[in-house]
């Protein structure tokens, strides 16, 4: 019986590149001359520190373009609130990977409220679609990237 899962991850690499890039494009930024500001990635999580709550801003502006110019999705963004430390303002960017109990169980009344002869089951972190027709999973395929889950949505594991 045809499958797919629908998964939801970013990849590490891109972000790691995308964070190095956004702190060379910090060092040749006039605007950043003689200012303490960083970009740092720890597992899936991207800490920004600056001198003001103002170049924060600026700095994730950045951070969104190298990730957009590395194909990494922007939609997997989980801003934290900003801290102030002394005279550091900081902020983490946290990277959403797997899709979460309650998005799930939208993507599966999603599913079944468009009537497709499919069925969807949730393992783990992932959404399993199986179907007898490869064109009722194409239509599943195509509905998950038209709806707004606020997260990116890959496929894999498609089996015929």
């Amino acid at each position: 019986m045809p499958s797919f899962d629908i998964v939801s991850e970013v990849n590490l690499e891109e972000v790691r590149n995308a964070v190095d890039n956004a702190n060379r494009e910090l060092s040749t930024r006039f605007d950043f001359r003689g200012v303490e500001a960083s970009f740092e990635l720890k597992e899936s999580i991207v800490t920004m520190s600056s001198d003001s709550d103002f170049q924060l801003k600026q700095m994730l502006d950045i951070l969104r373009g190298t990730c957009v110019k590395r194909d990494v999705d922007t939609a997997a963004f989980e801003e934290k609130d900003v801290q102030h430390i002394g005279k550091i303002y900081k902020q983490a960017i946290a990277f959403k990977q797997g899709i979460e109990q309650p998005t799930a169980k939208k993507l599966i009344k999603l599913i079944k409220d468009a009537k497709i002869k499919v069925q969807a089951s949730i393992q783990g972190e992932q959404v399993r679609v199986t179907g007898k027709k490869r064109d009722d999973l194409q239509q599943v395929m195509a509905l998950a990237k038209s709806s707004d889950l606020d997260q990116p949505l890959q496929f894999t594991n498609f089996r015929d």
